[in-house]
């Protein structure tokens, strides 16, 4: 390819290397992001500094505190990690009382540290519909003062400012298109949060647990569903959408809750999820094994993209709870067992957190499973693709076959989703038979479909025509390189058709 370019001319070469940019922009953007929650209710964890430096050894570029600790915010500072952080539930009567008090709150443990440490959002509160002392009434006043005096210190276009909810917050969650906001809750604190949102271009922050309705439910929800293991499913009788993962269900509530408001395009963050290593004999699902598989599940999950069925462009964006396991908090054995590490910065058990990680995970441990049950797809240079001779009626079957009974993963090609174009029986059926054939670690038999498939060892074509051109159009619409679409002509198609085969 580098010698094909060198032939070209120097606006060419512009545009390919402006092209190569995007592409990459775009690679990198595939996916959700997955961050870590780091709570420090405990008296034996190791130094802020030395937690920076974990974090970073572990590729984690995304970090939730409960406060705004100046020692945390200092070691944080230049690491590339981004932060959230917390106005506490108790200062919530004082930030909704007063914009001066919220003035000096910004001035006092904003402004010092930021930019060189990345404040991306303020939590205002957490779990406040829960809160013992009763503080439902100051949450939206607080959030406005808060976002006023970002506004004031001219830092909102850089920080956000949301409230994490529990799922208690819904009275209906099931089936999850029936999801609805508790009716004390809905017109007098959800309407007006959600509108600041929608108006700030922030996103609600759910804490949302599939443990705890396991733990609650264990006769009637399948383990497997709770931990992203292959399973059966849920339908949904109302829209008939499959669910196969009971944290996608319950964010499909929240989903259909903001919509039965009119809040179609307000999106999610799970600002909490997790699940614990170590429990009470009552305590049902708990343990290491089921911590590594719903964890590790998740994270690749979230991190080959996709959304939900109800949201299936919307990728994912998850903090999972905890960092570490906290020994000072109260209640069960499970509440002090949520982390990924002790306190001495060793792996309760290893999962993967990051790309590289998963890519890494998979290369090396083949098709077998991985961290007490979080099994990740094996790479490899064997893909499985349709036969576009056979006829459409077997090519159809053979769909119906994979994405129903053969329980692969046919989200991505649903109408509206990321994998939906070209929109053709051909296309959609090789996405569901390489689903399938890397779902079943690519063992003999599981590509051929009655001769509706076969393998092939050149990955199959990610891009089309159309997708090419597309691409040009928007790259001529950036007014920083001062074209406009009707530079496209200005380019030999060849040049660029030639780029995206040979890249």
């Amino acid at each position: 390819m580098l010698c094909f370019l060198v032939n070209q001319s120097m606006a060419a070469l512009m545009f390919t290397h402006f092209i190569l940019l995007v592409l990459t922009l775009i690679s990198l953007t595939d996916g959700g992001s997955i961050g870590i929650n780091y709570g420090r209710v405990a008296d034996n964890l190791q130094t802020p500094k030395q937690v920076a430096d974990l974090l970073k050894s572990q590729g984690i570029t995304k970090v939730k505190i409960y406060d705004t600790n100046s020692d945390v915010l200092t070691a944080l500072s230049n690491s590339g990690i981004s932060v959230v952080v917390a106005l506490p539930n108790e200062q919530l009567s004082a930030a909704a009382s007063s914009q001066s008090y919220t003035d000096t709150w910004v001035q006092s443990n904003i402004s010092p540290f930021y930019p060189s440490t990345q404040i991306e959002t303020i939590t205002v509160g957490n779990e406040v519909f829960v809160d013992p002392a009763n503080t439902t009434s100051f949450l939206v006043p607080a959030m406005k003062n808060v976002h006023s005096s970002l506004v004031k210190y001219n830092l909102d276009s850089s920080i956000k400012v949301s409230s994490p909810i529990a799922l208690s917050a819904l009275q209906t969650s099931y089936p999850s298109s029936s999801g609805s906001f508790k009716s004390d809750l809905a017109g007098p604190v959800m309407v007006p949060m959600l509108q600041l949102l929608r108006q700030t271009g922030s996103y609600l922050m759910v804490n949302a647990y599939p443990f705890f309705a396991y733990e609650a439910n264990s006769q009637q929800i399948s383990l497997d569903y709770a931990l992203f293991k292959p399973n059966s499913g849920v339908v949904d009788p109302n829209n008939g959408l499959r669910y196969t993962s009971l944290l996608e269900a319950q964010l499909d509530a929240v989903y259909a809750a903001m919509a039965a408001l009119q809040f179609n395009d307000v999106p999610i963050i799970v600002s909490e999820t997790g699940w614990p290593s170590q429990g009470d004999e009552n305590e049902i699902g708990a343990g290491s094994a089921n911590a590594a598989a719903y964890n590790g599940n998740l994270v690749k999950r979230v991190l080959t993209g996709g959304g939900t069925p109800l949201r299936p462009q919307q990728d994912l964006y998850v903090y999972l709870f905890a960092l570490f396991n906290e020994d000072l908090k109260t209640g069960p054995t499970s509440e002090r067992n949520y982390g990924l590490f002790y306190p001495n910065e060793q792996k309760v058990y290893d999962i993967p957190l990051t790309v590289a990680a998963l890519n890494g995970s998979a290369s090396s441990s083949g098709s077998g499973n991985m961290n007490n049950g979080s099994k990740v797809v094996v790479q490899g240079q064997r893909w499985c693709v349709a036969n576009e001779n056979v006829a459409a009626e077997k090519l159809q079957s053979a769909l119906d076959y994979a994405c129903g009974e053969g329980k692969a993963d046919c989200r991505p090609i649903q109408e509206g989703a990321t994998c939906y174009d070209p929109n053709s029986l051909v296309a959609h059926a090789s996405y569901a038979f390489n689903s399938y054939y890397q779902m079943n670690a690519r063992a003999a038999g599981t590509c051929d479909f009655g001769g509706a498939a076969y393998v092939v060892t050149q990955p199959p074509r990610k891009f089309t025509t159309a997708h090419v051109f597309a691409l040009v159009e928007v790259i001529c619409d950036f007014s920083v390189l001062v074209w406009s679409r009707e530079c496209i002509r200005d380019f030999d198609k060849k040049v660029i058709w030639d780029f995206v085969l040979f890249a």
